[in-house]
């Protein structure tokens, strides 16, 4: 989700955000690490799975919004 507003010149560092039967996590773009939330531990270590198989497509849909453009698809765990 590309930034919005910056409230005193404060936001997360890049994220994407997974959601799982009503509950949510903030997960860091840069590298696999929790910035807020929590899943069941099975969906957690499956988005934290997919996060590492897919940390240059992250990388570059981050770019890609940065520059105002829609970010690509991303394949979901098989």
């Amino acid at each position: 989700m590309p930034e919005v507003s910056r409230f005193l010149g404060r936001h997360h560092r890049p994220h994407f955000h997974a959601y799982c039967r009503g509950r949510s996590v903030v997960v860091a773009v840069d590298q696999v690490e929790c910035l807020q939330g929590e899943l069941e531990r099975r969906e957690q270590r499956l988005v934290e799975a997919w996060a590492e198989l897919h940390q240059q497509e992250r990388l570059d849909d981050w770019q890609l919004l940065q520059s105002g453009q829609p970010p690509k698809a991303i394949a979901p765990l098989a």
